[in-house]
C-alpha cells in the first residue's frame, strides 16, 4: 500500500538545494537591479561631464558644489516644500480615514480597501490628464461653481501651486492610508478602555497612547508620500506648467535635455540620502513603538 506523503517532511537533500537557489535568486537580484545601479550613480556623481561621451573619467565634486547653486538650491528647496505639503494634507486626511476605517464592521472592511487600492489599477499619468480636465478653466470644477452661482467668472485653478499639490495629493494620498490602516489594525484597543478608565481624556488617549504606537505607520505613511512627491516632475509639467519645477522636473532634464549626467546623479544621489534619513527616522519609530515608550 502506498504511503501518502502529506505530513511527511521534506528530505534534507531537497530542501538544502531549493534555499540556497532562492537566496541566491534574491541576492542577484538585488546586487544586479539595486545595488549596481545606484553604484553607478554614485560614481557618476563625481565625474565630470564629458564633451564626446556622457562622463569623463575625471574626479571632482563639481556637481555637489552645484548643488548649492542658488538656483538649484531654490527648486530643491520649493520641491521640499510642495512635498512636505502634500505629505501634510495626505496624513491630515488619511490618518482620521484609517482609524475610521479600523472601527468600521469586519465585514465592510475589504470594500473600502479595495475603494482605496482602485486608484492604483489605472496609470498615474492618466489620472493626472483627469485632473487637467478637473481643473482647466472650463472644466467640471469650474462649471459647478459657475452653476451653483458661488463664482461670477471661472477661476484660475490650472498651472498653479495648488493644483500640483491637488494632484500629488491624488496621487499619493492611498500610500498615506494603507500603512496607517495596518499601525491602527494593532492598536491594541484594551489600552485606550483602561486610559478610559482611568480618567484620560480623548486628546490625552491619542498624544499619550494612539500616536506613540501608530508612529511607525505614519513615519511608513509620511515616507511614502513626501520622497515620490520629490520626483513626481509629470504632474508638475501637466498641473503647474512651466511655473513649477520639482527635483524630479531638474533631474530628468540633466539626463535627457543637457545631457550632463553627473550633475543629474549628484541630484539622484542626495534624493537617495533623504531616503536614507527617513529610512533611520522610521527604524528609530518602530523601536520606539516596540519598547512602548510614551512621552
Amino acid at each position: 500500500m502506498r504511503r501518502k506523503a502529506q505530513g511527511h517532511p521534506v528530505p534534507m537533500r531537497i530542501r538544502e538545494p531549493f534555499k540556497l537557489l532562492a537566496v541566491g535568486a534574491i541576492y542577484f537580484w538585488l546586487t544586479a537591479f539595486a545595488l549596481l545601479p545606484n553604484l553607478l550613480v554614485v560614481i557618476a556623481s563625481v565625474l565630470e561631464r564629458g564633451s564626446d561621451e556622457f562622463v569623463a573619467f575625471a574626479f571632482t565634486l563639481d556637481s555637489y558644489r552645484r548643488l548649492l547653486d542658488p538656483l538649484y538650491l531654490g527648486v530643491l528647496l520649493d520641491s521640499l516644500g510642495l512635498a512636505a505639503a502634500t505629505t501634510a494634507l495626505c496624513l491630515l486626511l488619511g490618518y482620521p480615514f484609517a482609524y475610521l476605517l479600523t472601527r468600521m464592521p469586519v465585514r465592510w472592511r475589504p470594500v473600502l480597501l479595495l475603494l482605496v487600492i482602485i486608484p492604483f489599477w489605472t496609470s498615474s499619468l492618466v489620472r493626472t490628464y483627469a485632473m487637467v480636465i478637473l481643473l482647466q478653466t472650463n472644466g467640471w470644477l469650474n462649471q459647478i461653481l459657475l452653476g451653483l452661482g458661488l463664482i461670477a467668472e471661472p477661476l484660475e485653478l490650472l498651472y498653479t501651486e495648488p493644483a500640483v499639490i491637488a494632484g500629488m495629493l491624488y496621487a499619493l494620498l492611498p500610500f498615506m492610508i494603507l500603512p496607517l490602516y495596518a499601525a491602527l489594525e494593532k492598536l491594541d484597543r484594551r489600552l485606550i478602555e483602561a486610559a478610559r478608565d482611568l480618567g484620560a481624556g480623548w486628546i490625552t488617549i491619542f498624544r499619550r497612547i494612539i500616536l506613540p504606537l501608530t508612529l511607525p505607520g505614519v513615519v511608513a505613511g509620511c515616507m511614502l508620500t513626501f520622497l515620490p512627491g520629490l520626483g513626481m516632475f509629470y504632474v508638475a509639467d501637466l498641473l503647474g506648467g512651466a511655473k513649477t519645477m520639482l527635483v524630479g522636473n531638474l533631474i530628468r532634464d540633466q539626463f535627457l535635455s543637457a545631457r550632463d549626467w553627473p550633475f543629474g546623479a549628484a541630484a539622484s544621489v542626495l534624493l537617495t540620502g533623504l531616503m536614507g534619513l527617513l529610512l533611520w527616522a522610521y527604524y528609530l519609530s518602530s523601536r520606539r513603538a516596540g519598547r512602548g515608550a510614551l512621552p
